[in-house]
């Protein structure tokens, strides 16, 4: 349940920059640095350990271990708690405490690193596909990049210009679900279309099979537009 699990940094970088840390504070210490592949790691089953650093947040954690220490005949530690530094330039939607969590946050955005030359692919027109649920913020990532000099194609649009009476789509979905789906004025009554099909897997694969290649191909010809104009 981490905040962008995907921007998660590898184990060897997190572990890297610990052992970096820890050289800097003290170079004489001696320590190991192991992954933990469930929520307890060693701290359960090794007899010399003595203490656990907790902080508020995790000192149910340690009760846990400590429990789990004791199912496995070892003497519970004794759990140290420490106060988390506060972090003084974090955001409304940031945590109060200096966190990973907020770093993943303010990565948003950020070019990583350059996008793979793929030779099958045309070095023009670069087609960038914006997908993601209600709210995901579709439409202002696609308003920036239009302001940043962007073709943009919106497919919701196209959705509903195939549906239109000498859409490209039109006389195939009338033809397919019936006469009862037409309003008095030629349109498609999408409500009565969407009862028709939305629960029913066949009936929303016939549609989809007849609408989307539409799509696609009005899409391509926008591309080829955009394109042709630079």
């Amino acid at each position: 349940d981490k905040v962008l699990a995907e921007l998660i940094e590898p184990y060897e970088v997190r572990a890297a920059k610990l052992r970096e840390f820890l050289e800097d504070v003290k170079p004489s210490l001696r320590y190991d640095i192991v992954p933990l592949a469930d929520p307890y790691g060693p701290s359960v089953t090794d007899p010399d350990l003595q203490c656990l650093v907790v902080s508020e947040e995790t000192r149910r954690g340690g009760k846990a271990v400590n429990k789990k220490r004791l199912e496995n005949g070892l003497p519970e530690l004794a759990l140290y708690e420490i106060l988390l530094m506060k972090d003084p330039d974090h955001s409304q939607n940031e945590e109060e405490k200096i966190s990973s969590s907020s770093l993943r946050q303010r990565l948003l955005g950020t070019l990583l690193r350059p996008p793979r030359q793929d030779p099958a692919l045309p070095s023009h027109p670069y087609v960038i596909g914006l997908t993601g649920g209600t709210g995901s913020g579709k439409t202002s990532i696609a308003k920036l990049l239009g302001q940043l000099g962007a073709f943009l194609i919106d497919a919701d649009k196209l959705g509903h210009a195939v549906y239109i009476p000498g859409g490209p789509a039109y006389e195939r979905v009338v033809a397919a679900f019936g006469a009862e789906i037409v309003n008095e004025d030629g349109t498609i009554n999408r409500k009565v279309l969407g009862a028709k099909v939305f629960g029913n897997q066949e009936r929303l694969k016939s549609l989809t099979d007849i609408v989307w290649p539409e799509m696609a191909r009005m899409v391509k010809e926008q591309i080829r537009e955009a394109d042709a104009q630079g």
